[in-house]
């Protein structure tokens, strides 16, 4: 191959390639467990859904044949079968987790790859644990590049994702410094997911995005294996990312910064069961809820000032369908408000026409604030005010959200996160899934073949 310039695609390459063997910090590994629990969480959580089965029938007749690598709620495939149908169904129930500068999912583009490699031998815990920080890495520090605007009319997940996608499954086969570049530049020049897809109410594919971009970084991966070169400068170059897909981002995000902690502990794990845009309005009802003991029959009005970008991809007014619902502010808002829960259930078997739920839904307004979207994407501000039928208004502003690095889960409240997310989980399942998690924490099980067994998938035997 020829000798690549010194350019920020370059420095990250070498980055990646550079810290592999390097002492991984204890923080770096509990949060590594974490991100392995959430990842199981969403997926056992869509794994009986019909939307789960179209995804293994399509990742079935993409990739036919059985294969050693476990697919969520279904029959093992070949590893690129049960990454794309992995990515797919873990996407489904938008509780994967997510990031505020990046503006994507980057658990399921990371760990999706990487645990489908291993699936099939010859990864430790320790390589897998390298291939997902790199996952991670990358499509965080590219989300954060390309910044709002791209996120405006792209699905970051979609298009950074697939470069972290490339990342981890790059760095589980073995690429380094150059060969790794030339993947990360294999899979950007495939990078594409358009928001135009919930503007025309598509919304039971948007789970596409991941799984597509996981199945294009895992074939870049393999092109650079065999000596095929990708763009170099696919982000910075007159033809790249960051000036054809709207890019505005601190592009020093790429390269600056090498010796911070992974980006890996910069991730939000999501604490409702919808679109992480609207996140703080909830958080914030929660408070008030909390603090006042306020009951729905007490709440004459209920005004949410949000910023601007929420709206845009969250931007449905009221759900016709249960793939909506994650995307509709006051449908989610009103459901909390009336039984001081959100829940799964409330997502998948929604009574849409409920009398009760059309009611408080009425009493909510919506709207933008420009000064909020000023603050975005490094805050999510929303201010929630309730005016009682007595005349009093309780209102309160969230800027940041649980489960925010700010605002970490612990390790009990993640498996009581994922008995609530997964009900269908028996105690079994959850304590071997806690277990397996877990011992990327130990870095005494570094040398351990990495096989997730089958069992953690919940297959066709449940």
């Amino acid at each position: 191959m020829n000798q690549i310039p010194r350019i920020p695609e370059t420095t990250l390459a070498l980055h990646l390639s550079r810290r592999r063997g390097q002492p991984i910090a204890t923080a770096t590994r509990e949060r590594l467990a974490q991100a392995m629990l959430d990842w199981f969480t969403a997926g056992w959580s869509a794994s009986g859904t019909a939307a789960a089965d179209r995804y293994r029938r399509v990742a079935q007749d993409c990739h036919p044949g059985p294969g050693p690598a476990p697919v969520f709620g279904g029959a093992s495939m070949h590893s690129n079968g049960a990454a794309f149908a992995n990515a797919g169904i873990a996407h489904i129930r938008e509780i994967d987790d997510a990031h505020r500068a990046a503006m994507l999912h980057p658990g399921v583009v990371s760990i999706t790859p990487a645990l489908a490699l291993a699936a099939a031998g010859g990864l430790t815990r320790r390589l897998a644990a390298d291939a997902v920080i790199a996952g991670y890495e990358a499509s965080l520090r590219i989300g954060e590049a390309l910044g709002a605007g791209h996120a405006a009319g792209f699905h970051a997940t979609a298009t950074a994702g697939a470069i972290g996608a490339a990342a981890a499954a790059g760095v589980a086969l073995g690429l380094e410094g150059e060969r790794l570049h030339h993947a990360l530049g294999i899979a950007a020049t495939q990078a594409a997911g358009l928001w135009q897809m919930a503007d025309d109410g598509a919304h039971e594919s948007k789970s596409l995005h991941p799984a597509f971009a996981v199945r294009n970084g895992l074939a870049a991966a393999y092109a650079a294996r065999a000596g095929l070169p990708g763009a170099l400068r696919y982000v910075t170059g007159a033809r790249g990312l960051y000036r054809l897909l709207g890019g505005d981002g601190p592009l020093e995000a790429l390269d600056g910064g090498l010796d911070a902690p992974e980006r890996l502990n910069t991730a939000t794990i999501k604490a409702w069961p919808c679109c992480a845009q609207l996140f703080t309005p909830l958080d914030a009802i929660r408070d008030l809820l909390d603090a006042h003991g306020t009951t729905p029959g007490e709440i004459e009005a209920v005004d949410i000032e949000i910023y601007t970008h929420a709206l845009k991809i969250a931007g449905v007014d009221w759900p016709a369908r249960p793939a909506e619902t994650c995307f509709s502010l006051r449908y989610v808002a009103a459901r909390l408000l009336l039984a001081g829960k959100l829940g799964i259930e409330d997502m998948e078997a929604p009574d849409l026409g409920a009398a009760d739920l059309l009611a408080m839904a009425g009493r909510i307004t919506v709207r933008t604030s420009d000064a909020f979207q000023r603050e975005f994407p490094q805050l999510r501000p929303s201010r929630v005010t309730l005016t009682l039928k007595n005349g009093r208004k309780l209102d309160t502003l969230r800027k940041l959200r649980r489960g925010d690095p700010e605002d970490p889960y612990t390790w009990a409240a993640l498996q009581a996160r994922m008995r609530a997310f997964a009900p269908a989980m028996d105690d079994a399942a959850a304590r071997a899934i806690a277990a397996w998690c877990e011992g990327f924490a130990d870095a005494g099980r570094d040398d351990e073949v990495c096989a997730p067994p089958p069992a953690l998938f919940g297959g066709p035997a449940r």
